[in-house]
Parts: structure tokens; C-alpha cells; sequence
């Protein structure tokens, strides 16, 4: 007899988003996490989350961002979680007239297909962010993203999940996966065996290893991203904070090959890319990371990185370059082959899902992930949205 109905490996995000809205679908459901909640990137992130709208047609990059945005609204404000959750819109810096004519162009894309995006002046920027540079050539202001806490946000899922009939179980590291005879899944772990009729993989960067023990080869390669802290200051920053540098090289170039995943900060030991993203915490520190480097299951920070880092920071909000570095730190993110999220049914193997694929957005696109999951597994129907992220495309015996 299966313990569970459905049993998730991994207690990220994503994983935790699955079994909060199974569980509100009335199924037994179980979550296994070799850690502890929150204890790997769902809880190293930025926190940033949110998109450019739903626009006129909604694909699955304004599902997955903006419906997580109602699912951190729905937690903070309906359910009473403190996730630090506030919509405070995000400023992205134009160094060059070429990043300037590149980030002109897609505003214009953006608004004639109903997102929300503008285009400001330095002086309309310092007017809402007022440490913006003012020698900047302008800044892309989006409205509707956010932040969060990353260990409180993800700790909430889980214990929403809890309150709803889902079983938590954290120290379980998973060793091997047999389908029985009778097509259910026995998972051993190192303290003890869990069985369930329907498993979903949601272990982020670890996807391919688990996916081995059940004689498949998943896409998803592990990226370390690092970032870098200030010691806590007053109110200084209140926007997510951004560079269009990254997305102005990427667009000519991502970088991509049989073996690196699009939109990296290097090629092997090789820097092509400069990428930032930051904000300024509640408890007044003042983060930033970036880099997107793949260096295997290294969790190892690197001092010439977080200084790059730091510089471009600076580049966008000068009082960082005079502030010491209180504290560094690194995390592991799933990055599909293609770039594209891995969300649905594995039909290779009978009532296997995954919820992965996320890349450095997995924080701010995970909540929704899970609820797609969810709805799929318990009605049996994919919705439309996802086929986009059909793992059919990518998933493949080992």
C-alpha cells in the first residue's frame, strides 16, 4: 500500500508550490527534502520575482511570473505569511547607446503587446530611486515585480502545505527509486523507504542525478550563481535593481553549445557576459549577485566574480562601490539544455512529473510552476500554457 498518493523529491519552491496546491486538491501527498526547507537556491536567491505583465495573449513566461506574483499576494495578504513580499517594481540601467537603442526598441515591443514597461530619463529615475547614477543614458522602469524573502517565502509554502494536509519530510536524502511490479514508486532514502503511486521530481539543479535512478537522462545542468551582501544599512535602495547589459549581449549572442545552456556569464573559466540583479533587504542590508557559471556541483565563491559584480553594481547605484562586502555566498540553479522550464509528464515512465528547468528565476516563476504541476496531476489534462515546457522534447532514456 503507497504511503502517499503522490510523493515530490525536492523541497525548493517549486517543489513546496506542488504540494500546497495538491494538497488544497484534497490529495495525500507527500514532500521529501534531503535538507531543509529552504536550505538550498530557493533560499540563497536575490528574491525578485514578477514579470512585464500578462500582456494581450499570456504565454508561460507571463503565467509563470505573474501568476506567482498572485500567489505571493495570496499568501502574504489572504493567508498572513511574513514573506517580506512588496510589489516595489524594478529599475534596470542603460550604460551604452547601443544597450539604449536595444532597451528603446523592446519597451515599444513590450507596450504594443499590452505588458508594462517604460522608458525614463535619469532624472524620472532619481525622482523614485534617488541613489540612481544620474550619468546613466536612461532606465527601464517595470512596475509589476516584486520581492520577497527567499527562506521565509519558501518556508511558507511548506508550512501552508502542512496546514493543508500535505507531510513535510526534511534529512531525507533519496539513494535509489524502484518501480514495483504493480507500477508504484518505492523511494529509499537514508531514513527509510517512502512509496507512492505518482512521483514528481522538483529537485532543482540535482534533477538529471535523480532522473538516473530511474534510467532517464534530464536536460538540467547546475549553474552557480554568487552573490554578495553590505552590513545593514538605513533605507537606501527601493527597487529591484538591474543592468541591460546582459540582456543586450545575450540577444546577439547566448552563448549556447551542445554542451552550455543560453544566457551564462562565461564559457568555461572565460567571461563573455556581465549580468546584476539586487535590492536592499528589510533588515537594510543591501545584496547583488549575478554571475551564471558552470562549474558542476562547486558551491565554492569566487572573490574576482563578487568584485566584477560589485563594480558593475556600482555603475548603477554609486554608493555601493564604498561600502565593504560583510559577506559572500553561492547557490545552484536548474538550467535547462534549451532554456526552457521542464514542467509536466515524463511519459516515458507512468505517472512521472517534474517541475524544474526554472534557471535563475526559479524564486519568482516557482509558485506558479507547482500550481500547473498540480492542476495536471489531478486532473489528468495538460493545460495549454505548458506545452511550451513539455518534457517530452528533452527527457530521454539514459
Amino acid at each position: 500500500m503507497p504511503d502517499s498518493d503522490i510523493l515530490i523529491i525536492g523541497g525548493g519552491i517549486a517543489g513546496a508550490s506542488t504540494a500546497f496546491h495538491l494538497a488544497e486538491h484534497g490529495r495525500s501527498v507527500a514532500l521529501l527534502e534531503r535538507g531543509e526547507i529552504a536550505s538550498e537556491a530557493s533560499g540563497q536567491n536575490m528574491g525578485g520575482l514578477g514579470g512585464s505583465g500578462w500582456g494581450n495573449v499570456p504565454d508561460l513566461q507571463a503565467y509563470l511570473t505573474m501568476g506567482s506574483l498572485e500567489i505571493f499576494k495570496r499568501l502574504q495578504i489572504d493567508m498572513g505569511y511574513d514573506m517580506e513580499f512588496r510589489l516595489s517594481g524594478s529599475l534596470t540601467g542603460i550604460h551604452t547607446r547601443d544597450q539604449y537603442d536595444f532597451i528603446q526598441d523592446r519597451v515599444l515591443s513590450l507596450k504594443s503587446n499590452g505588458f508594462e514597461a517604460e522608458l525614463l530619463t535619469p532624472r524620472e529615475a532619481r525622482a523614485i530611486e534617488p541613489e540612481a547614477n544620474p550619468e546613466l543614458l536612461g532606465y527601464m522602469y517595470a512596475p509589476t515585480r516584486g520581492q520577497a524573502d527567499p527562506v521565509k517565502s519558501t518556508q511558507a509554502f511548506a508550512h501552508a502545505a502542512r496546514n493543508v494536509g500535505a507531510t513535510i519530510n526534511t534529512g531525507r536524502e533519496v539513494q535509489s527509486i524502484e518501480i514495483r511490479p504493480d507500477g508504484t514508486y518505492a523511494v529509499q532514502t537514508n531514513r527509510g523507504e517512502h512509496n507512492s503511486e505518482t512521483l514528481v521530481i522538483a529537485a532543482g539543479a540535482w534533477c538529471d542525478p535523480v532522473g538516473r535512478m530511474l534510467g532517464l537522462q534530464i536536460p538540467i545542468v547546475p549553474i552557480r550563481g554568487q552573490m554578495w551582501a553590505t552590513e545593514s544599512l538605513p533605507p537606501r535602495i527601493f527597487h529591484d535593481i538591474s543592468s541591460a547589459e546582459s540582456s543586450f549581449t545575450w540577444n546577439s549572442n547566448n552563448g549556447a553549445d551542445d554542451s552550455t545552456p543560453p544566457d551564462l556569464t562565461h564559457k568555461g573559466d572565460k567571461r563573455f557576459a556581465r549580468h546584476l540583479y539586487g535590492r536592499q533587504r528589510k533588515n537594510g542590508e543591501i545584496i547583488f549577485g549575478g554571475d551564471r557559471q558552470s562549474l558542476g556541483y562547486n558551491l565554492t565563491p569566487d572573490a574576482t566574480g563578487i568584485e566584477t559584480n560589485r563594480g558593475h553594481a556600482s555603475e548603477i547605484v554609486p554608493l555601493v562601490a564604498d561600502l565593504p562586502i560583510a559577506r559572500t555566498w553561492a547557490g545552484l540553479m536548474p538550467f535547462s539544455m534549451d532554456g526552457s522550464p521542464i514542467i509536466g509528464k515524463i511519459p516515458l515512465r507512468d505517472n512521472l512529473h517534474i517541475v524544474s528547468g526554472l534557471a535563475s528565476s526559479g524564486f519568482g516563476r516557482g509558485p506558479m510552476a507547482g500550481k500547473l504541476a498540480a492542476d495536471y496531476i489531478h486532473t489528468g489534462h495538460m493545460p495549454h500554457v505548458l506545452s511550451e515546457s513539455d518534457p517530452a522534447r528533452c527527457v530521454t532514456e539514459a
